[in-house]
C-alpha cells in the first residue's frame, strides 16, 4: 500500500542493474573475454572488464579492445557470446524483497542502466520485477554513464528535484553520474567495484548487501 511520500528524506529511488540488483559481473567478464578470444585479440583481465561495467558497450569496447578498428563487429560478437552463455545470472539475495518493500512504501522506483532498451526488459521481465518499477533509462535512450543524461531524464520524467533522488549502483561510473546530476548515491560493494573505490565518490554510504540499503531511505 502507498503512503505519502512527504515525511521521506527521498521521494524518487534509482537503481543501477548490472552488479546491484542482478549477479552479472561474472557473465559479463565471461563473454568479454570470449570476444577476445574468438577474435584474437589481447584477453582483458577480470579487473579491466570489472572497471568498465557500468558504461554502454560502444564505450567500452575501445577501452578494453583498442587494437580493434570495427566496435560494431565486437559489439555484435558480444551480444552473441552473451545470448549464448548459460552463466547463472540471479538476483542478489534479498533483491526482491527490498524493491517489494519499497514499492509498498511508496517510493517512486527507477532504474538508470547501461543495458540496451531490449536486455533490460527482457531481464525485468523474467524476474518479476517490471511490476514494481515505474520507468527507466538506459544506453538506448541517453548518453552513457557517467554523463547524467539518464538521471536528468529521469527526475524531468517523475518532476522530481535532484535534492529528492538517489542513485544506488556498485561501480564508479554510477556514483560519478549522481554526482554529475548533484544527487545523493549509495555504493554497494558486492558488484563491480570494492568499498574503497566508492568511497572516493563521496556516496551516502556504502553497503555490502540490498537489505542494507533500506536503512539509509
Amino acid at each position: 500500500m502507498s503512503v505519502n511520500t512527504n515525511d521521506k528524506a527521498f521521494e524518487l529511488v534509482i537503481f543501477d542493474w548490472d552488479g546491484t540488483l542482478m549477479d552479472t559481473v561474472g557473465k559479463i567478464v565471461s563473454c568479454m573475454q570470449g570476444v577476445a578470444q574468438e577474435l584474437n585479440l589481447p584477453v582483458p583481465t577480470e579487473q579491466q572488464v570489472r572497471d568498465v561495467i557500468g558504461l554502454s558497450l560502444p564505450n567500452i569496447m575501445p577501452i578494453l579492445f583498442s587494437e580493434h578498428q570495427n566496435p560494431q563487429q565486437i559489439i555484435d560478437c558480444y551480444r552473441r557470446h552473451h545470448l549464448a552463455s548459460e552463466h547463472p545470472t540471479p538476483l542478489f539475495d534479498g533483491v526482491e524483497l527490498l524493491v517489494k518493500q519499497l514499492h509498498e512504501a511508496g517510493y517512486l522506483l527507477a532504474i538508470a542502466t547501461g543495458k540496451a532498451r531490449e536486455g533490460l526488459d527482457k531481464v525485468l521481465e523474467l524476474t518479476g520485477l517490471d511490476q514494481y518499477f515505474h520507468a527507466s533509462r538506459c544506453a538506448s535512450d541517453a548518453q552513457s554513464k557517467p554523463h547524467p543524461e539518464m538521471l536528468h531524464a529521469l527526475l524531468s520524467h517523475f518532476d522530481v528535484s535532484a535534492d529528492k533522488a538517489i542513485m544506488i549502483g556498485d561501480s564508479i561510473h554510477d556514483l560519478t553520474m549522481a554526482n554529475n546530476a548533484q544527487m545523493a548515491s549509495i555504493g554497494v560493494s558486492y558488484g563491480a567495484h570494492d568499498e574503497s573505490r566508492l568511497l572516493g565518490l563521496k556516496p551516502l554510504a556504502v553497503v555490502d548487501q540490498p537489505s542494507a540499503i533500506r536503512h539509509y531511505l
